[in-house]
């Protein structure tokens, strides 16, 4: 087992990687990664702003099968407003035939000279802020080899203030098999459940007015379960080859995690973790399936806490600061 004392104070969402030998946390807006074997931290990306904290690196999430970390970085739009020239259009104007003498012919030429038309000035307005999607891949925690700190560009590049305005992202998780991220986007009242493909194109998958709580993605198949509320009902529910499936019903069951082909779904009552249930990861999801009580029993549970599934099946609770 490795154990590190990491320097610094007021870390947050504290985060181990694949190969469990490097941590990734947040200290006073500034993103670090700490190689644990060595003891020292190997990576920083800080806010391009010491005021705003709506810049910076937004939120951050391991790959479940390799040290990569992909991440989201805000920065000032330097285009947020542009003036372009506008040009009116020409009046479709019908010309009446006449029969003209010469002289009245060559006047009429000079007077149907086109009036050279002076274009106007707007302002168009964007996002004020970017937002980019960049992939950290670290080596070898026994080599001294920087990490590779790569962009990648959406497409099109209007995918980046379309995520810029969509408000907070507050959940973010990835499927290795399918090369697709899943993050949710909450602005009020109001939330967005976007899609990023291979390709880094941005869509939008929720249903309208619908809530999410969590969501998590299928190690094998690429199925993303979420927890959805729409008005007053409560499900959980799978998203699987553009088709929704209610996996329970139960207004108290959230979504925990997928590991090693089981779904597991926790019963929350009062801010209290009751029971673990599971249900087989399937490539074609069964709507309603049969759950299986795993385990019974009382642990805190609240919305800043977070479940990581281990190997063995055994769950861990945490939030941004402890786990145990």
């Amino acid at each position: 087992m490795l154990t590190a004392t990491i320097p610094g104070s007021d870390l947050t969402n504290i985060q181990v990687s694949y190969g469990k030998d490097y941590l990734a946390y947040s200290e006073n807006g500034t993103l670090k990664i700490f190689n644990i074997k060595k003891g020292n931290v190997v990576f920083e990306k800080k806010s391009p702003s010491a005021t705003d904290q709506t810049l910076g690196v937004l939120t951050y999430q391991w790959l479940p099968d390799r040290n990569i970390l992909l991440y989201f970085y805000a920065k000032k739009n330097p285009n947020a407003v542009t003036t372009v020239k506008v040009y009116p259009s020409k009046p479709n104007v019908q010309t009446p035939s006449i029969k003209l003498e010469t002289e009245d012919l060559n006047q009429a030429k000079i007077l149907s000279k086109e009036v050279p038309v002076e274009p106007r000035f707007e302002k168009r307005y964007a996002s004020p802020q970017i937002t980019e999607l960049y992939s950290l891949e670290l080596p070898n925690s026994d080599e001294d080899t920087a990490p590779d700190d790569r962009l990648n560009p959406f497409d099109p590049p209007s995918g980046s203030e379309e995520i810029s305005a969509g408000g907070r992202i507050e959940k973010f998780v990835v499927s290795t098999s399918t090369n697709l991220m899943y993050l949710t986007i909450t602005n009020g009242s109001t939330q967005k459940l976007m899609k990023i493909d291979v390709m880094k194109k941005v869509s939008s998958i929720n249903k309208p007015g619908e809530l999410i709580d969590n969501i998590a993605t299928s190690e094998r198949y690429g199925t993303l379960y979420i927890d959805s509320k729409v008005g007053t009902i409560n499900q959980v529910v799978a998203l699987n080859n553009e088709k929704r499936l209610v996996i329970s019903k139960n207004i108290n069951d959230r979504i925990l995690g997928i590991r090693n082909g089981r779904v597991y779904i926790g019963e929350v009552e009062n801010n209290e973790l009751k029971k673990i249930k599971t249900t087989d990861d399937l490539q074609i999801v069964k709507d309603k399936p049969s759950l299986k009580t795993e385990w019974e029993g009382s642990i805190p549970f609240n919305k800043s806490i977070r479940t990581l599934i281990g190997v063995d099946g055994q769950i861990v609770v945490y939030d941004n600061q402890t786990a145990a």
